[in-house]
């Protein structure tokens, strides 16, 4: 919480996957940091859900932690760690140019920024030190040494963000909030804004003052 003299002008709610960057991160990140054949190992393993998924039958947010756990169980943390520095760096270069700097300016006008991704902290850290900005996000497990292949947190999408960003903030703090998404599971994040925007679907960027 916030001293009333400190009290910031605005607060800046960023998705990643989609809005941000322009890409699939997660799934980019299972090809980056293993390797092909293990991949093919477990896919076929999760090949029912993955086809549900395609077909709209199966959520995104029951996909992704089934499909970290087939694919991250057991992993090396360390060497995932590093796998997800050097990717870190791959996904700068592929952020949208148009809210990277809507992010930029938020920043530049003193706001308080934020990152709020159902994606995994594994790479998303260093993302966030990189843009200077905080995160919330799924957050994975680990123990002696290993990635457990499980969540610390509940998928960080729909009402979850929403949770999340109200344990993060005290939203009464702020005279603006914008949120930028592009799903129905940014949704909720929304609810929180007095100004927000549907990347693919809204056509001008917020003003901001």
């Amino acid at each position: 919480m916030h001293a009333p003299h400190q009290k910031p002008k605005a607060l800046a709610l960023f998705d990643f996957d989609g809005t941000l960057c322009k890409t699939d991160s997660f799934t980019g990140f299972i090809f980056h940091s293993l390797s092909k054949r293990h991949i093919v190992r477990q896919g076929i393993k999760l090949l029912p859900w993955i086809q549900g998924y395609y077909l709209n039958l199966y959520p995104a947010h029951a996909m992704r932690p089934k499909l970290y756990a087939a694919m991250f169980k057991q992993a090396d943390q360390q060497h995932i760690l590093s796998q997800a520095e050097v990717y870190a760096e791959t996904l700068m270069s592929k952020l949208n140019p148009e809210l990277y700097k809507q992010l930029q300016q938020h920043q530049q006008l003193g706001h308080d920024v934020a990152l709020v991704s159902a994606s995994v902290d594994l790479y998303l850290k260093p993302i966030a030190k990189k843009l200077g900005v905080k995160l919330i996000c799924t957050e994975t497990d680990s123990h002696d040494r290993k990635l457990t292949g499980k969540y610390h947190t509940l998928d960080c999408s729909g009402e979850q963000k929403k949770i999340r960003i109200l344990q993060h903030f005290n939203v009464q703090d702020y005279e603006c909030i914008y949120a930028y998404g592009n799903s129905d599971e940014d949704l909720a994040m929304f609810e929180l804004a007095t100004h927000f925007f549907m990347n693919g679907h809204d056509n001008t960027l917020p003003e901001l003052t």
